[in-house]
């Protein structure tokens, strides 16, 4: 027990360059303390003791902000910076060293019992505000940007963004998008682009109009009648 609350500030102080001191660590961090809830929730629900372990996990909510279902599966290394709003669902598993910021969710899409809820591999980072839903699976290393509704595998090794979202870097492959920002989609970026291409084109056709003009060709009048 204590070697994994000595693993657990180790992973703060190696990911949150704010942290100051394990007493710090100990009295401020809501993700900490919801982490330690779930430690003692999830052996009391594996022990048959479900009303203690929900009642148990029912307080940590009210304390940090973060709702953890006993059932969840969570891995060594987990760090969740801020917390408030973040939502685990009872059949999630979530692997080693993996870092969620506020307002995740790994949500189910169905009423029925048995699998419903994400699988997280190892080492993934998931942005503030993203929704992960369904019994999908998110591969090892990948990233989920803030503010991404998945409900779709996720390779290995990617970076996800959007509302669906999509992959927009793999590795090895990187699927260019010249207006986003630091690998983010821009959609007005986008539209922008879209409408000078299309201006583009017409000044083309306009200057082919002209050239047919100057050379004396007779063209068609646009909404003449026969």
């Amino acid at each position: 027990m204590f070697h994994r609350i000595r693993n657990d500030i180790r992973v703060i102080f190696e990911r949150d360059p704010a942290a100051q001191s394990v007493l710090e660590i100990f009295l401020c961090y809501p993700g900490f303390h919801a982490v330690q809830f779930h430690h003692a929730t999830h052996w009391l629900w594996n022990h048959g003791l479900k009303l203690p372990a929900r009642f148990l996990s029912h307080v940590s909510r009210l304390l940090t902000g973060i709702e953890i279902h006993p059932g969840a599966t969570i891995g060594e290394g987990f760090f969740i910076d801020h917390g408030m709003g973040v939502v685990i669902g009872e059949t999630a598993e979530i692997g080693n060293n993996v870092t969620m910021y506020h307002g995740v969710t790994l949500g189910g899409t169905s009423w029925q019992k048995g699998k419903r809820h994400p699988t997280i591999e190892d080492n993934v980072i998931i942005g503030a505000n993203a929704s992960i839903l369904g019994p999908i699976r998110v591969g090892e290393n990948s990233k989920i940007g803030s503010g991404s509704v998945v409900n779709k595998d996720v390779p290995d090794h990617s970076t996800v963004v959007g509302i669906p979202g999509r992959v927009v870097f793999r590795k090895g492959n990187v699927y260019k998008d010249p207006t986003g920002v630091a690998g983010t989609p821009d959609p007005e970026g986008k539209a922008l682009k879209c409408l000078t291409e299309q201006v583009m084109a017409l000044e083309k056709r306009l200057d082919d109009v002209l050239k047919r003009v100057e050379e004396g060709e007779d063209l068609p009048q646009v909404g003449s009648k026969p």
